[in-house]
């Protein structure tokens, strides 16, 4: 059996979860703590020398790292049910939808830029209200994008790799405390997501190593 490295908290590892499970792949799942620094353990760093979380080890043992690389990999090696349209033109839209969350949203949320800018602003608030702003300005884009469809999905009837990356977005956009009800469409396609087991029992709240804020 595989074995995913994670964390019920991080969104990387939330959105390799998902795609695991609309895949109907089972796993191991082993849990890092972020904020005791166990990611930075010596076992972990010879695992994935980044030192984050999620990493994949497959069933033959290769290591596969960053969530979007194993996403797809998954998809060319599980391909049913398909997370990419098999027209060019939309699966570069939707990997465009899911870059702009996973590369440009996302990663100002992440636990070692937040202590980076703590130490250099000496501001505790400064690094969340970054991250607000960011999430803020990109969710903005997203639903103007999004608003051009009434499918209950971001690109079509059947969620796909920008639902894969949309939904874990929304709880760091909550937790950063954003403004979200100035997003009806995406909140729409949240809950149509949320409404399938592979979504719901992915959701940091239903994995064991969760703890109560």
């Amino acid at each position: 059996m595989m074995v995913l490295h994670g964390y019920y908290a991080s969104s990387a590892s939330y959105r390799v979860r998902i795609a695991l499970n609309l895949k109907g792949l089972k796993v191991t799942q082993v849990s890092h703590h972020l904020r005791r620094g166990e990611q930075r353990a010596p076992d972990y760093l010879a695992l994935n020398p980044q030192g984050f979380v999620p990493a994949l080890v497959t069933e033959d043992g290769q290591v596969l790292t960053q969530s979007l690389a194993i996403i797809e990999w998954l998809e060319e090696t599980h391909p049913q049910p398909p997370l990419l349209p098999r027209d060019a033109l939309a699966r570069a839209r939707v990997r465009a939808f899911a870059y702009a969350v996973a590369c440009d949203i996302h990663p100002v949320q992440n636990l070692k830029v937040l202590n980076k800018v703590r130490k250099l602003t000496g501001d505790d608030s400064a690094g969340p209200a970054w991250a607000r702003d960011i999430i803020e300005d990109g969710l903005d884009a997203s639903e103007q994008i999004l608003r051009g469809s009434d499918s209950p999905f971001a690109f079509g009837e059947a969620p796909t790799l920008a639902d894969i990356c949309l939904v874990p977005q929304l709880v760091n956009a909550r937790r950063f405390k954003a403004a979200i009800d100035r997003w009806p469409r995406i909140l729409e396609i949240e809950r149509n997501c949320m409404a399938l087991s592979a979504f719901a029992d992915a959701a940091p709240a239903r994995q064991p190593d969760f703890e109560q804020a």
